[in-house]
Parts: structure tokens; sequence; C-alpha cells
């Protein structure tokens, strides 16, 4: 019959740290898989109207997005409904990852000067879709908005 040795103090804990570590590391990824969701819609995006663009960008745990381009007509727009600059006009606000590669926040509308709850979903590597709700998410207006590799001209 062979014995197996008894485990000694330092073997016990060095188990006992690696089982730690291990169950740790399982854990982990889907918590950082979370936390890291809102930068793959990091990037410049234009509107189905071709007629603003917004560079979204981390803005602390959320994603956030600012006109950095806009028509005139849409400019004339957003002033006819109080918005007097449209550029820097943060249209995306406060976007945490809500899973399944969905997150949460608010959309402002500036031709309408206001602000709804929103979804923005990756449909791919070079679109989002982006929802705005009123009434508890029972009427919701979306749209698909494509990756700009530049600003229109």
């Amino acid at each position: 019959m062979i014995r197996k040795p008894a485990l000694r103090p330092t073997t016990l804990k060095a188990v006992m740290t690696a089982a730690l570590l291990t169950l740790t590391l399982a854990l982990a990824p889907p918590a950082l898989a979370q936390a890291a969701a809102p930068r793959g819609a990091d990037g410049l995006w234009l509107n189905p109207k071709g007629s603003v663009a917004v560079q979204t960008a981390p803005c602390g745990p959320a994603l956030c997005g600012r006109v950095v381009w806009a028509s005139a007509q849409a400019k004339a727009d957003a002033r006819d409904s109080g918005v007097s600059n449209l550029l820097g006009t943060e249209l995306l606000q406060d976007y945490r990852a809500s899973g399944g590669g969905v997150w949460k926040g608010t959309v402002f509308v500036p031709d309408m000067g206001r602000r709804f709850t929103s979804e923005i979903d990756a449909v791919s590597a070079d679109a989002i879709k982006v929802k705005g709700c009123i009434l508890g998410g029972l009427v919701c207006r979306s749209q698909v908005w494509t990756r700009l590799r530049q600003l229109p001209a």
C-alpha cells in the first residue's frame, strides 16, 4: 500500500491560493467584458440623414458622444429649438453597458430640444442602432448610425 504524504501547511496554502485565483479568473471575464463593452462603440458616427457626425468616447465608466460636424440645415434646426451652437453638444449621455452589446443612457435630440431614455446596440463593427423612447418605453424610435473614417467635407 502506497501512502500519500500529508500536505504541509505551505503546500495547503499554495493549493488554496491557486484555487482562489482560478475561481477569481473564472468569474472575472464577464465583468471585464461588460466594463469594456462601451469602448467598442468608440469612434466617429454619421446619422442616417447624413446631417450630423458624433464622436463617441469613454467619459469615466460610461460612453458619451458629442457633435463634431453638422450640416447647415441641422445647425438651423437646432437653433430653432434653442440650441445656439450644435457643434460640441453632447447628444449621447452616460451610456452604461447593460449586457448583450447593449448600452443604456440618454439621447438629446437638438431639433426637438428634448432628452429621451435611450439604448445603443452594436449592429456591427461599422453600425450602431440608437433608440430613444418616451412613456416608459411604450413609444420608441430608432436610427442606424454608420461609422465614418473622416469628417464630411
